[in-house]
């Protein structure tokens, strides 16, 4: 039975983009909706985490969980998702360390 999904894509390339919206709709730039089989979805979900490169992909779908939803990401990301008592919350990791320019001496 066919259920929705949602893909966010950040800097993920263009073949990409292509392949999900075959399956989806892209109601805004880099998020894709849409109604499919579970064995669709996963079949989605390893097409992004194949090729997501140096982007970022999540995926929410329906679960039976206290939520009713799961949560998957492939790619580097800041925010992340962690396991408390069975609820699915997001964690902020360290924002990226710039590099100090050092002036010639």
């Amino acid at each position: 039975m066919p259920s929705m999904l949602v893909i966010a894509t950040t800097a993920v390339p263009d073949h990409l983009r292509g392949a999900l919206s075959r399956w989806t709709s892209e109601v805004v730039p880099g998020i894709f909706v849409g109604s499919v089989s579970a064995r669709v979805r996963d079949q989605l979900w390893q097409a992004v985490t194949e090729t997501v490169g140096s982007g970022a992909a999540v995926l929410v779908h329906p679960a039976p969980t206290e939520q009713g939803y799961a949560i998957r990401t492939a790619g580097t990301r800041r925010r992340v998702p962690a396991d408390f008592d069975g609820l699915t919350l997001i964690r902020m990791t360290a924002a990226p360390k710039v590099k100090e320019m050092q002036s010639p001496s």
